[in-house]
């Protein structure tokens, strides 16, 4: 074996190592909270994936799992898009000084274009953007929003009544 062959093999072997890191970071996936009331009361068309600017005592409690998604939806203010009205409570390890205010305004991160098209489905053809799910992805906190229209009332009993035919066709299979 000469000098530039056992080179090769050990930068090979570093490259690889580099390569499962980076499949083993992708990985990691825990949903923190979810909003399952949006999707009764909204038919989602569209989902989009956004980060959230955050403070260090939110990022705190929302790993612990104390956050509220349901009455929490999307504005626009001055060419950005916010996250209104959703309770992140103050962690309880910190004293008042230093906690944040439960339910003030986040700044959602998103692309130029991204926000665009959110405005104009908003504003052109009458649909809201809601909170659906908060996760961790990797390190990041990232929010799952959804693009949706409100389900009329005849629509929410159409939706119970498939679910409960789901749910009796399951009991009749196991027994």
């Amino acid at each position: 074996m000469f000098f530039g062959e056992r080179f090769f093999t050990t930068a090979m072997a570093k490259v690889s190592n580099k390569a499962n890191k980076i499949i083993k970071k992708e990985a990691v996936f825990k949903r923190l909270s979810e909003n399952r009331y949006a999707k009764f009361q909204y038919e989602i068309l569209e989902t989009i994936e956004a980060g959230i600017e955050l403070l260090g005592t939110e990022v705190k409690s929302i790993r612990n799992g104390s956050v509220n998604l349901r009455d929490g939806y999307c504005s626009f203010r001055d060419g950005e898009i916010l996250l209104l009205n959703v309770h992140i409570s103050p962690h309880k390890n910190v004293g008042p000084f230093f906690n944040h205010d439960p339910l003030r305004n986040r700044k959602l991160l998103l692309h130029k274009k991204e926000i665009v098209k959110l405005k104009y489905n908003t504003e052109k053809k009458g649909l809201t953007i809601i909170p659906l799910s908060i996760y961790l992805k990797g390190s990041w906190i990232k929010l799952t929003i959804g693009i949706g229209k409100g389900k009329k009332l005849h629509d929410k009993r159409q939706a119970d009544k498939q679910r409960d035919i789901k749910r009796e066709i399951k009991t009749a299979l196991k027994r």
